[in-house]
């Protein structure tokens, strides 16, 4: 059976996103899944090399089918499995970086469990844009005969490796005498953030762990989470709460109070701790950023991990990383802690560096983690989304709001002010004469409109979230 990338991407509607590729899990087959996966060998030139491959899944309950139709392409290839079981996607780009072989995670990230994906990395990192649209228009010849057989045995070295990355990173038990929640839900990362902060000295609560699977956004907190970290703070007398989305690259952490920390925050007290020279970031996060003179530079971006990583590579001298308004922490080059031990690169997103580094931060400097950001410049951003809004409509909501001023009065009036910036680099930004950001994009994994703001204060944040998307949602705006 040979068909066109485009083809199969067109009749299926599984498609590349801000990051690997996703759609729903009745159109991901076992053909689609396949066509993916040798697609990605030939553009790597590995087919009949028999160059090991590593495999990887999440906890979602289509994870493990997805993840046969993969390992019998590359069986298919002429390429040989080493199948690394359940774990965080960077645990596995770590094992990539580490062996030089090309790796494949099974993952829908934070999407609802109805929709999965399959994240692609080269033996230099993640795949690139230009590797993207080379797997879309690739030929490839996938002859699935057979049911996909069973997967092999899990090899446990990139869990292992992940770990020690950390262990060895800090001094044994720094954090003897705090309490730290860790909100389990369906978090593949679960387990190895537990078995870290108790080699660390740390009291450990496990806070609601399910075998169903909970599409945690770490960008849209929902009002259940928000009550249930002031809930588990006040119960369990806690310093802090640990989480993740479903593949671990993605950090939530709330202080000894419940409140959740932005994404964008705790990736600029990360590189702050890192002692970072230049910073990568999308165009969505905070301004507090550039405001707090932290970085000697900062470079902005498209939103998704790929635009950061080409941003970081652009970067030829100092000390790097970058961030992104989902708290997913991507470490470069020349990284070093103040203790001398130096941090190899991870160029990929990382949740449990960006945690560690805020809790070793507060503990240094005997504070609280609230206590870290009084010294931040005083810009709060709140973020949500509207659901099931198709791509197309977003687009054309955009499309709309550029080319015409009459619905900027519709939904703001005046209260803003008039607008002294638009920026079209993802989405539409606007800067407004009050100091206020207002920031509508269509999310790259699913069919949804996102919107962030920016203001002096979280709850005037969230009231313009609210007014902006309350209106889209009860006008015809959309249609």
């Amino acid at each position: 059976m040979i068909k066109t990338r485009i083809k199969l991407m067109t009749d299926s509607g599984v498609a590349f996103g801000t990051s690997g590729v996703r759609g729903l899990v009745s159109e991901m087959s076992d053909v689609v899944c396949a066509g993916y996966s040798n697609a990605f060998l030939q553009v790597l030139q590995l087919v009949n090399s028999g160059q090991s491959v590593a495999l990887g899944i999440d906890l979602r309950p289509s994870s493990p089918a997805i993840a046969r139709a993969c390992a019998a392409a590359i069986r298919q290839a002429g390429c040989e499995v080493i199948y690394c079981g359940s774990l965080p996607t960077p645990a596995l780009a770590l094992f990539s970086l580490n062996q030089g072989m090309p790796a494949i995670m099974i993952t829908g990230s934070h999407i609802p469990f109805d929709r999965n994906g399959i994240k692609f990395y080269r033996a230099d990192g993640e795949i690139s844009k230009a590797d993207e649209l080379a797997i879309t228009e690739h030929l490839v010849n996938i002859n699935l005969t057979c049911e996909p057989g069973e997967l092999p045995a899990i090899d446990s070295r990139a869990i292992d490796n992940y770990i020690a990355r950390y262990t060895g990173l800090f001094d044994k038990d720094f954090l003897k005498g705090w309490r730290i929640g860790v909100y389990e839900h369906s978090s593949v990362a679960r387990d190895c953030i537990k078995a870290i902060l108790i080699y660390f000295g740390a009291v450990v609560i496990s806070l609601n762990r399910t075998d169903i699977f909970v599409p945690i956004d770490t960008e849209a907190v929902s009002p259940e989470d928000r009550q249930r970290g002031l809930d588990w703070a006040n119960q369990f007398s806690l310093n802090a709460i640990i989480s993740t989305d479903g593949d671990g690259d993605r950090p939530l952490i709330a202080d000894e109070n419940g409140a959740w920390l932005r994404g964008d925050i705790v990736g600029l007290l990360c590189a702050k701790f890192l002692g970072v020279q230049s910073v990568v970031t999308p165009v969505s996060c905070n301004t507090a950023i550039e405001l707090s003179k932290a970085f000697q530079q900062v470079i902005r971006t498209r939103i998704g991990s790929p635009y950061v990583i080409a941003g970081m590579a652009s970067i030829s001298e100092g000390s790097v990383a970058g961030f992104e308004a989902n708290g997913g922490f991507l470490a470069g080059q020349h990284l070093k802690l103040a203790n001398s031990k130096t941090l190899s690169p991870l160029p990929t997103r990382d949740a449990v560096l960006p945690a560690l580094a805020i809790l070793a931060m507060a503990k240094q400097q005997n504070l609280k983690l609230s206590d870290l950001l009084l010294d931040l410049p005083h810009r709060f951003t709140a973020s949500d989304r509207l659901q099931n809004v198709p791509m197309v409509s977003s687009q054309s909501l955009i499309q709309a709001l550029q080319n015409n001023q009459i619905p900027y009065q519709e939904i703001w009036g005046e209260a803003l002010g008039s607008i002294t910036h638009i920026d079209t680099t993802d989405g539409l930004r606007l800067s407004f004469t009050q100091g206020e950001i207002i920031h509508l994009r269509p999310s790259g994994n699913a069919p949804e409109l996102r919107c962030y703001a920016e203001a002096d204060s979280m709850s005037r944040a969230e009231q313009l979230v609210q007014i902006t998307l309350n209106y889209i949602c009860n006008t015809l705006i959309l249609q």
